[in-house]
């Protein structure tokens, strides 16, 4: 299967795909321009909203607006208004950080992690904010922290930390958000590209955004089997979400950024957005709940 190009949208870095089933739009981010986008399918409207700095990745807030993870941390977002609220930032004291990809969790909470901008090994980390504002660090010693899910049953979150090619499981209590018995569930062989953003469907399989890969891949945690490869015409994949009215359309999103002039002309889509139909279905995303 190949995704077909449902946004021409030319994005630096695209990232952070995500459907919100109450205002029925896809969000999204480019992180290295700073912008925001609300994504109407029906309609083909893209609503950008600029805020000033790199943002890693965006979920709906429960209680209206938007939560972003910024480079100077975790944010409310009021996009009518254009009000942008600093809640704290964990790694003020690590410059050659950012933040990255992040979702939330089935109680509320707000999980995102870090990036060195440097790949210096193991300086990045996994944090969540909780509803009541706390700030915790989960995970440590991560170099390019990326995609997130939680299993339809909410006993299991998978992680992806990019440099080490591989999809980790942890034991995950919902009522207190602790983490623990971390084992490797996928294997991502080097010629397939590198894991980025990630989504579960319904039946618990992992999706999978392979950066310089040109794909989207299918995964079973249990066995760590390849299932499916839904192509896509642009070599940097980023990330994926299942959206639309029934949840059976995936959106993924792509990147221009580090392409040379031959490989922009080989693939002038690239940093688009594309869809396709490959008979799944997701899992609502999550609110945040604070």
């Amino acid at each position: 299967m190949e995704a077909e190009l449902v946004l021409d949208a030319q994005a630096t870095l695209g990232e952070g795909a995500l459907w919100h089933r109450r205002t029925a739009r896809l969000y999204w981010v480019d992180i290295e321009q700073g912008e925001v986008h609300l994504f109407d399918p029906q309609t083909g409207a893209d609503e950008v909203h600029r805020v000033g700095q790199r943002v890693g990745t965006v979920v709906p807030r429960r209680r209206g607006g938007l939560m972003l993870a910024l480079d100077a941390g975790f944010a409310r977002f009021d996009p009518t208004s254009g009000d942008l609220t600093l809640l704290g930032d964990p790694e003020a004291d690590r410059p050659g950080n950012r933040f990255n990809d992040g979702k939330c969790d089935p109680l509320g909470r707000f999980w995102a992690g870090t990036i060195s901008l440097a790949r210096q090994q193991g300086t990045a980390a996994l944090y969540c904010l909780d509803t009541q504002g706390h700030l915790r660090r989960m995970l440590s010693g991560l170099t390019n922290s990326n995609g997130i899910a939680f299993s339809p049953d909410a006993s299991t979150m998978y992680h992806i930390d990019t440099p080490t090619l591989q999809v980790c499981a942890f034991d995950y209590r919902a009522e207190t958000g602790e983490i623990g018995n971390r084992r490797v569930v996928v294997d991502v062989p080097v010629e397939l590209g590198k894991p980025d953003g990630m989504t579960i469907d319904t039946e618990g399989m992992l999706w999978v955004a392979l950066f310089r890969g040109g794909c989207v891949t299918r995964w079973d945690p249990r066995d760590g089997s390849l299932l499916a490869t839904i192509r896509v015409p642009a070599t940097q994949v980023s990330s994926c979400a299942f959206g639309g009215p029934k949840l059976d359309t995936l959106y993924i999103t792509t990147a221009r950024i580090g392409l040379s002039a031959e490989q922009l002309a080989e693939q002038p889509h690239a940093g688009g957005l594309f869809a396709a139909r490959p008979g799944a279905w997701g899992m609502e995303a999550f609110e945040y709940a604070g």
